[in-house]
């Protein structure tokens, strides 16, 4: 097994559109900073989801300091925030940290 497999992946501006806008499976993106602790916090849940959802759901995770492009794009203005892609599309999203089951939710709906 791949030891990366089950983490996020980062994403950046310059790869955003391939791996998230035109994956083949959801994918959950946590819009996060390092100096940002809600962020911090909810890093092990992410992890896990990673772990849980793997190979049905993609999960990234974009440091919207190094991407603001990405983050200006989909009007980021607090964080942490979690977007849920589908086909490309936002088809949910999470403001603030939330119980690890709410993303789970949102990422049952879709696989």
């Amino acid at each position: 097994m791949n030891e990366t497999a089950s983490r996020p992946i980062a994403v950046t501006d310059g790869d955003f559109a391939e791996r998230v806008i035109k994956a083949e499976q959801p994918v959950l993106v946590d819009f996060w900073a390092e100096w940002c602790a809600p962020c911090r916090a909810l890093g092990p849940a992410i992890e896990a989801l990673a772990a849980d959802y793997e190979g049905r759901a993609v999960v990234a995770k974009v440091d919207i300091d190094a991407n603001q492009q990405v983050a200006e794009q989909f009007g980021i203005r607090s964080i942490p925030t979690v977007m849920l892609f589908d086909n490309g599309q936002v088809v949910d999203t999470f403001v603030g940290v939330r119980p690890k089951d709410d993303y789970a939710a949102g990422l049952d709906r879709l696989v």
